[in-house]
């Protein structure tokens, strides 16, 4: 049986009235999941580009939106409650991994959330033709392994998927997560159309939750 993403999240931890950062957080989709949970919820991007874009899709709250890295968090030491990593730990440089979980010590008071995804399933093999993650999902794991200063309190497996309806929906999402993807995507544009299906594409996920 497939599963949302924050569903898992909001059944792992306690969310209401917590300081959560939500570390790589895209358009900010999950930081407003989070606020309208009942989070004190922030994003931190690595770009400007990608801060403005997270502002200008909530712009109640821009002051939820920072810039920064997992390896150079723009908090205070002991700041948060939660920090969620989302999809997000492969996109670390391999050179800085360490690093992003010496930050995680230093700016988490309770847990941090891991959900990465697997090198396996539909969604995988769709984009794989553009950016074959098998290695940096690898690393990401390996990372996991190694870090120290925490407790490991829970493994979640489960089947995530991805809803695309339209071939630029698809696009869009490869792109904004990587945007050195955008010549690649390009030159295959043409061999992608002819692989894409509009429905939902399964995504095997495993989540590490510390403390």
């Amino acid at each position: 049986m497939s599963r949302d993403d924050f569903g898992v999240l909001s059944e792992a931890l306690a969310l209401r009235d917590r300081d959560v950062v939500d570390v790589g957080c895209g358009d900010g989709a999950l930081v407003r999941r989070l606020a309208a949970a009942g989070a004190r919820a922030l994003g931190v991007e690595v770009s400007e580009d990608a801060v403005a874009r997270a502002r200008d899709a909530d712009p109640e709250h821009p002051e939820r939106y920072l810039l920064g890295g997992a390896d150079a968090l723009p908090l205070e030491d002991a700041s948060v409650d939660v920090a969620v990593l989302m999809r997000s730990l492969h996109h670390v440089p391999r050179e800085r991994m360490d690093t992003a979980f010496g930050e995680l010590r230093r700016v988490v008071r309770g847990e941090v959330y891991i959900a990465e995804p697997l090198a396996e399933g539909d969604f995988f093999e769709l984009m794989r033709p553009v950016d074959d993650e098998t290695e940096v999902r690898a690393l990401a794991q390996a990372a996991l392994e190694r870090a120290t200063g925490f407790e490991r309190v829970d493994t979640i497996h489960y089947s995530g998927t991805i809803r695309l309806d339209r071939f630029e929906a698809f696009r869009d999402m490869v792109i904004a997560a990587d945007p050195e993807r955008a010549a690649r995507f390009g030159a295959l544009e043409a061999d992608l159309r002819a692989s894409f299906t509009p429905g939902e594409y399964t995504a095997p996920m495993r989540v590490d939750l510390l403390r």
